[in-house]
C-alpha cells in the first residue's frame, strides 16, 4: 500500500502530490531506478504491481498485491486519473517513410548493420514486437533463397490463445530485410543463439533486452529528426 501511494500522484488542496520523500526519489534517480524526479504514471505503478504480484505467486507466498485495499485504491487512482483528463501515451507508428529516414541514419559500422537489419526484420511481415526482436533466435530463421527468409514465430502474442486461420507462426523476410539480415550475420559472425546483440567496442555480446531494443528505435528516430514518441512497440 505504501508503494503505491509513494508513487502515484493525487489531488491535494493545491494540485497534485505524493508521498515519496524528495530524498529517497532522489536516491532512486541516482541509482537510475527512476529516470527522473516526481510520481510515476498511474501506468507504470500498475505494472510494477503486477510484476510483483507475479512473484509472490511464482514463489507461493502470500500475495501482498492481491488485498483489496491495494485493489481498492488502485481502482479508485483509475477513475480520479480518468476524471483529469489523463490517457495512456501512444507511441506513434512506424510508417514506410519514417522507417526509410531511420534506415538513413544507420551507417557501416557493425552498430550501424546491427540496427539496420534490427530495423528491417522488426518491419517485415507485418511488424514485430520488441519482446520478438530481442527473442528472435537462429534456430527459428531458415533461408529460403538469395534475398529470403523465413522466421518461425513460435511464441508471438497473437499465437498465445493457439494458432487461428488468420494467423501463422512463420514470417517472411525478405528482399532488403533479407539482405540487411544476412549483411549482420555475416559482419558479426553469428551463427547460433540470439539474432540481435548487444555490441562493446565492435565485440559482439549477449542478447538485446526488449527495453535495449525499444531505446535503439528511439535512437534511430531521434537521429533522424523525427517527431513523436517512438519505441519498440511502434514496429508491430
Amino acid at each position: 500500500m505504501q508503494f503505491v501511494v509513494d508513487h502515484v500522484a493525487r489531488r491535494g488542496k493545491v494540485g497534485l502530490k505524493w508521498e515519496l520523500p524528495p530524498a529517497v526519489d532522489q536516491a532512486l534517480v541516482a541509482a537510475k531506478l527512476k529516470s527522473k524526479l516526481g510520481p510515476w504514471k498511474l501506468a507504470s505503478v500498475v505494472h510494477r504491481v503486477a510484476v510483483l504480484s507475479t512473484a509472490h505467486r511464482l514463489k507461493r507466498l502470500t500475495n501482498p498485491c492481491e488485498e483489496p485495499a491495494v485493489r481498492t485504491v488502485l481502482g479508485r487512482a483509475r477513475r480520479a486519473s480518468v476524471k483529469r483528463g489523463e490517457r495512456p501515451a501512444k507511441t506513434t507508428a512506424i510508417t514506410k517513410a519514417e522507417l526509410e529516414a531511420m534506415l538513413a541514419t544507420c551507417d557501416s559500422s557493425l552498430k550501424g548493420i546491427r540496427d539496420r537489419a534490427l530495423l528491417c526484420f522488426g518491419f517485415a511481415s507485418g511488424g514485430r514486437r520488441r519482446s520478438e526482436i530481442a527473442a528472435a533466435d537462429m534456430r527459428d530463421l531458415r533461408r529460403t533463397g538469395p534475398q529470403a527468409f523465413i522466421y518461425r514465430l513460435e511464441h508471438s502474442k497473437t499465437q498465445q490463445a493457439g494458432p487461428t486461420a488468420n494467423s501463422t507462426p512463420d514470417k517472411p523476410v525478405l528482399d532488403r530485410a533479407a539482405d540487411a539480415l544476412v549483411e549482420w550475420l555475416e559482419a558479426s559472425g553469428i551463427n547460433d543463439g540470439a539474432i540481435f546483440r548487444r555490441l562493446w567496442k565492435q565485440r559482439v555480446g549477449p542478447a538485446l533486452s526488449p527495453a535495449a531494443v525499444g531505446a535503439i528505435v528511439q535512437r534511430r528516430a531521434k537521429l533522424a529528426g523525427l517527431e513523436g514518441e517512438f519505441g519498440g512497440h511502434t514496429l508491430g
